[in-house]
């Protein structure tokens, strides 16, 4: 009831429904898309980084972790659900569930004691997944943190203090299409603007808020939500939204709510959409299991690509694949589903201009990446931490790290800020020494 209450005081709806190649230097400025003004270099503000593309800004691996593997910093335990947390300078922002209760706790980079947290109800009970806990990563932009609850319920946080400046209800409000999980989709912040993958009904598949007061700006498209977080891009002097639905991928202008292109990408059934596009040289790339499979769309005519989803490049369950830092279209990624079993999954080099796969090790558990500079940092599911190179050359590994005796730990996407890797298992936060503290890499950006 209390919710419902909150969600009514802050509901306001406007009614509102709704070239080629660019090169290198566009994906070089892509970097600037989240408008996160307060952050400082080597931050991880939201799911997957800085620019939500897996690469690390800022950063630099000890040269060596020891045979012990890198050090464990502190260990805290955490609740439900399938959130990774966001880090802003010494805040760590966690997201899970105990009991009726959705939480969200600002840890202390250092040791992890608690500096605050905020808790609101949740009764979500489950579909496909036993865990009932929130799926979506923390977004931070300057002072407010972002959260979207497993039943819908968005809310906007001081990063200082944690005191809730709105919320909104969204299953209330647009009444989505009902989904296996729960929602599940991370929102994308840009400048003023919450963009949501809410799946709602009557033209609100896509809805964006006010980040200074929770109203709703505009909405858009009729589709069930996914679980890909969506992405923002320079475009033709306009700024888009990425955003994959259940069954589509849409363009979106940021500023007006526009439609600008819908794709077909997806598949009726068990099956779902999960990894977060990726934007390279001008073009965004896409990946989903089930046969669904992969597609490259080029921004400057998205209309005219409408060519076959390619199952045997890539077919990823959710992992998003990162980009090389020598070339745009070069790109690694893991193939395979996580309920596949153990083994059952593979690391893949991939280049996108002559859609080949350059190299592929087979055999591993499926997982999640990260690329440090010209290192790739791989988190399998069952808790072994893989260091190894991002080169086209080959599969090199540099060290292995089992990171908990335990199998099959559920691990979530990690967090790498200021030397510090952050990683959610079922029942604990760990945090690991991996790189240099507070270390600039020489100020590249690559």
């Amino acid at each position: 009831m209390l919710r419902r209450r909150i969600a009514a005081l802050n509901r306001i709806q406007t009614g509102v429904r709704w070239s080629h190649d660019f090169g290198a230097l566009l994906t070089t400025l892509s970097v600037l898309f989240l408008q996160t003004s307060s952050l400082s270099a080597g931050d991880w503000p939201q799911i997957l980084g800085p620019a939500r593309n897996g690469v690390a800004v800022g950063e630099q691996l000890l040269k060596d972790w020891g045979t012990a593997g890198p050090e464990q910093k502190w260990k805290v335990e955490v609740g439900q659900g399938f959130a990774g947390v966001a880090v802003a300078g010494e805040r760590v922002i966690a997201f899970f569930r105990i009991g009726r209760e959705e939480i969200v706790r600002c840890l202390n980079a250092a040791d992890g004691e608690v500096v605050w947290e905020a808790r609101s109800p949740c009764g979500y009970s489950g579909g496909v997944s036993s865990d009932t806990g929130p799926r979506c990563v923390p977004v931070v932009s300057g002072n407010s943190v972002v959260t979207f609850g497993v039943e819908g319920r968005l809310q906007c946080l001081q990063l200082s203090s944690g005191r809730l400046l709105w919320s909104r209800d969204t299953d209330e409000d647009f009444s989505p299409l009902e989904g296996y999980f729960g929602a599940g989709s991370t929102p994308v912040v840009d400048g003023d603007r919450v963009i949501v993958n809410v799946g709602g009904r009557d033209d609100s598949s896509v809805v964006a808020f006010s980040l200074k007061t929770g109203r709703t700006l505009w909405s858009v498209f009729r589709d069930h939500a996914s679980y890909s977080a969506p992405i923002v891009v320079d475009n033709q002097g306009s700024r888009l939204a990425i955003v994959v639905t259940r069954l589509h991928l849409t363009g979106i202008d940021v500023a007006t709510g526009e439609l600008r292109f819908a794709i077909p990408f997806g598949a009726r059934g068990p099956t779902v959409n999960a990894a977060t596009p990726l934007l390279t040289a001008g073009r965004v790339f896409v990946s989903s299991s089930y046969q669904i499979g992969s597609r490259l769309i080029d921004l400057s005519a998205p209309e005219a690509d409408r060519g076959d989803r390619d199952e045997m490049l890539l077919a990823t369950q959710y992992a998003t694949p990162v980009a090389s830092g020598e070339r745009d279209d070069l790109v690694f990624a893991i193939d395979g589903r996580q309920d596949s079993g153990s083994g059952q999954a593979s690391l893949k080099c991939l280049d996108l201009r002559t859609w080949k796969v350059l190299w592929e090790e087979p055999g591993l558990d499926y997982g999640t990446l990260i690329r440090v500079n010209d290192e790739l940092l791989v988190l399998t599911c069952g808790g072994d931490l893989l260091r190894c190179d991002a080169s086209a050359t080959g599969y090199r590994l540099r060290s292995r790290h089992r990171i908990q005796a335990a199998t099959d730990r559920g691990y979530r996407l990690p967090a790498l800020s200021a030397g510090r890797l952050y990683v959610r298992d079922d029942d604990f936060l760990h945090c690991l020494q991996v790189g240099i503290a507070g270390a600039q890499a020489g100020g590249r950006v690559n």
